[in-house]
């Protein structure tokens, strides 16, 4: 009978350490940066995580006057123009942040060149992935690993700093989608 009961042991401790060794990158990554306990909550042009709805439309209205953005298609996003010193070509930059609880915990971009036609190759969405890539990775610091996005269908370039994670994949056959989520208000 005891020997039932260590075979049980041993059979679950093994189970255990076989699924931990197949623990991905990106949980392992996930799980270094949330225990270091360390926000980051800057996301771009000022703007961050646990903004208020409030603060949020106060920067953006500031920004527009000043002319740095303005009203994405259909007044349905902010419109940021990179130029051709952060990008290979002019590239419109669309966004608008989710709120939960009238605080910003997610901001859904989205990249296309300007001059972007299907038969152009210099300006594919491949070469606008790693544009938006390397244009990240000097904002922020750091490098992306390649992954599998949450629904395992597709691949993703991703980053995690503490609370802060950065997913760039691509949307379609023109645009580039990058997503920043809090972690810890992603509950």
């Amino acid at each position: 009978m005891r020997s039932n009961h260590i075979f049980y042991l041993i059979v679950f401790s093994l189970s255990v350490t076989f699924l931990s060794c197949r623990q991905s990158e990106y949980d392992r990554l996930v799980k270094t940066e949330l225990e270091r306990n360390v926000r980051f909550d800057s996301l771009f042009l000022g703007l961050k995580f646990n903004m208020s709805s409030k603060e949020f439309y106060a920067a953006c209205w500031e920004m527009n006057k000043k002319g740095l953005i303005m009203q994405g298609p259909g007044n349905l996003s902010v419109q940021w123009q990179l130029d051709s010193t952060q990008m290979r070509s002019l590239t419109y930059m669309w966004f608008y942040p989710e709120f939960k609880n009238d605080s910003i915990y997610k901001m859904p971009v989205e990249f296309q060149y300007i001059y972007w036609s299907p038969v152009y190759q210099p300006l594919s969405v491949d070469t606008l992935l790693v544009d938006v890539k390397n244009l990240f990775e000097r904002w922020y610091g750091g490098s992306f690993i390649y992954a599998e996005s949450d629904d395992g269908s597709q691949k993703v370039w991703v980053k995690v700093d503490g609370n802060r994670r950065i997913r760039l994949y691509k949307k379609n056959i023109s645009t580039v989608r990058a997503e920043f989520l809090d972690l810890l208000n992603n509950k």
